[in-house]
C-alpha cells in the first residue's frame, strides 16, 4: 500500500456514507466548485506522531523568517508581553468564554470587562468605554458613525496623516451612506490646519485626527478641539496606547471620542491579528456608543454584581435604532489588554513610554550619520519617525530584509511623491546592538 495515498475507509464504507447522504460519488460533493479551481491531487503525508508533527511544524515556522529584527510599526508593534498575560488569559474560564448574556453564571467575565472599561477610561481620560471593538480601523469608523448620530450631520473630515489603513476602513463603512468624507492633505507630515479651516463649517459632524500620526509626528490638538467645537462638530482622536504614558490624554486635549488599536497592549503580532479596538467618549454620548457596555449593580441581597447594560445592538433592540452589530468581538484580546495594563501599572507605562522614546531618539541620531539620510523634523516624535532616503525606499527595504532586518514602512504606496520616505519604528525590544547593525546595513544598502 502507498502510505501517501492511504485512506482509513474501505470502498464499501465510502459507498455506504455516500448513499446515506444521497450523493452518487465523491466528485459530486465538489460539484459547486468550478473545475478550474479544484485541486487535482492533495498529496497528504502519512500520519505522524505528536513529536514528529511538532518537529515538522517547527521546521515550517522556521521558513517564516524567524530571527528577523523588526523596525516596522504603522499600527502594529513589536512590544514585550509579560508572561502573566499568557498565563491568566489562557485560563479556561476566560479562554473558552462566550458573550456573557447570563450574568448569574458570567460574573468573572463581566467583572473583567468592567475593569477593562475602567482601564480604558483612565488611559484616555474620558468618561465611558464599551467592552471593546474589533480593531483600530473599525474603531475609527464606529467613532465616525457615533458622530453622525450625535450631530445629525453628514460630513466627516479626516486628516491625511491618519493611518491609511484606518482611512480605508472608514471609507468602506460609509461607502453606501449619504456621507461625505473630506481628506486633508498632510503638510510636512502634520495636519494642514489652514486647509482644515477652509472646510470646517456647520455641515461637519466630526474631524478625525491621529496622535502620533502615521509619519510619527506628535501634535497638541487642544486649540483644534476648541475650533472644532466652535462649529458644533466633534473631535475624534486615534491614539497609540503606549504613547499615552508620556502624552496628554485625549480627555486633557478636549477630544470627544478616543479610539485606537489595542494590539500593543499584550497581544502578539500574529501576522496582523487578531487584536482589539477600544473606544472611549464623554458621558453625554454614551447612548450612541456601539456594542456592549458592562455596568456595576447590586443583586437582591445587596451584593455587588455586573451585568451587560445599554446594549444598543440590533440583536436586542429595533434594528433602525441599533448603533451597530458588534457581537462577541475580541473579548479575549481585550482581556489581555487589561492584564497588560494592570501588570505594568501607571508608573510602569510611563517608564515603558520613555524607553520607547529614548531608543527611538538614539536610532534617529545614528541614522542621520548615514550619508544622504535625513529625518523629518517638523515635529517631535515618540517611537516612530520618517526618514528621507537618497534611494527608493522599496528597494532599500528589500535589500535590508535579505540581511534579516525589517526596516520599516515605505510611504510611496500611500502618499504620492513619498517614494524615498520610510517610517521607522523603535520599541523597547530593540537593543543598541540591533540599532547599530541597522545603521551599518542601511549605509551598505544605500551604497550598492
Amino acid at each position: 500500500m502507498n502510505d501517501s495515498h492511504y485512506c482509513p475507509h474501505t470502498p464499501e464504507e465510502i459507498a455506504e456514507m455516500l448513499s446515506t447522504i444521497g450523493v452518487a460519488s465523491v466528485e459530486d460533493l465538489f460539484a459547486p466548485i468550478p473545475a478550474e479551481l479544484r485541486a487535482t491531487t492533495f498529496n497528504i503525508p502519512p500520519g505522524m506522531s505528536e513529536f514528529e508533527t511538532y518537529d515538522r511544524m517547527q521546521a515550517i515556522a522556521g521558513e517564516n523568517g524567524q530571527g528577523i529584527t523588526t523596525f516596522i510599526g504603522g499600527g502594529f508593534y513589536d512590544h514585550i508581553i509579560p508572561a502573566v498575560v499568557d498565563h491568566l488569559s489562557g485560563r479556561s474560564e476566560f479562554y473558552t468564554a462566550y458573550t456573557p448574556y447570563q450574568p448569574e453564571c458570567s460574573q468573572g467575565t463581566l467583572q473583567a470587562l468592567f475593569e477593562y472599561q475602567t482601564a480604558i477610561c483612565r488611559l484616555t481620560g474620558l468618561d465611558v468605554s464599551n467592552a471593546s471593538l474589533y480593531d483600530g480601523g473599525t474603531a475609527c469608523a464606529e467613532a465616525a458613525m457615533m458622530a453622525l448620530r450625535v450631530t445629525g450631520r453628514n460630513k466627516i473630515v479626516v486628516d491625511g496623516c491618519v493611518s491609511p489603513f484606518s482611512r480605508q476602513v472608514l471609507k468602506t463603512y460609509l461607502f453606501n451612506l449619504d456621507v461625505e468624507v473630506v481628506e486633508i492633505t498632510p503638510l510636512d507630515g502634520m495636519l494642514n490646519r489652514a486647509e482644515l479651516a477652509g472646510v470646517l463649517d456647520d455641515s461637519v459632524a466630526a474631524v478625525l485626527v491621529q496622535n502620533p500620526n502615521f509619519f510619527g509626528s506628535i501634535e497638541d490638538f487642544t486649540a483644534l478641539a476648541d475650533q472644532v467645537h466652535g462649529v458644533g462638530a466633534l473631535l475624534i482622536g486615534s491614539v497609540y496606547p503606549i504613547a499615552l504614558g508620556m502624552l496628554k490624554s485625549p480627555g486633557e486635549v478636549g477630544i470627544d471620542i478616543a479610539v485606537g488599536d489595542g494590539q500593543c497592549l499584550g497581544n502578539p503580532l500574529s501576522f496582523g491579528g487578531p487584536s482589539f479596538g477600544f473606544i472611549a467618549a464623554k458621558k453625554a454620548y454614551i447612548r450612541n456608543m456601539p456594542g456592549r457596555i458592562v455596568g456595576e449593580t447590586v443583586d437582591r441581597n445587596g451584593k455587588r454584581g455586573y451585568v451587560l447594560t445599554l446594549q444598543a445592538r440590533e440583536q436586542h433592540i429595533k434594528r433602525h435604532k441599533a448603533t451597530s452589530n458588534i457581537c462577541s468581538n475580541q473579548g479575549l484580546c481585550a482581556l489581555r489588554g487589561l492584564i497588560f495594563l494592570s501588570s505594568v501599572g501607571k508608573a510602569g507605562l510611563a517608564d515603558l513610554a520613555r524607553l520607547n522614546r529614548d531608543k527611538a531618539e538614539y536610532a534617529k541620531a545614528q541614522l542621520t550619520t548615514v550619508p544622504g539620510v535625513t529625518v523629518l523634523q517638523s515635529a517631535v516624535t515618540f517611537n516612530e519617525f520618517t526618514l528621507f532616503l537618497p534611494k527608493n525606499a522599496d528597494g532599500v527595504v528589500a535589500a535590508l530584509l535579505a540581511q534579516g532586518i525589517a526596516a520599516g514602512v515605505p510611504l510611496g504606496q500611500y502618499y504620492q511623491g513619498s517614494e524615498n520616505c520610510l517610517v521607522v519604528t523603535v520599541t523597547e525590544k530593540r537593543s543598541k546592538k540591533e540599532i547599530d547593525i541597522f545603521v551599518k546595513e542601511l549605509e551598505v544598502a544605500l551604497c550598492n
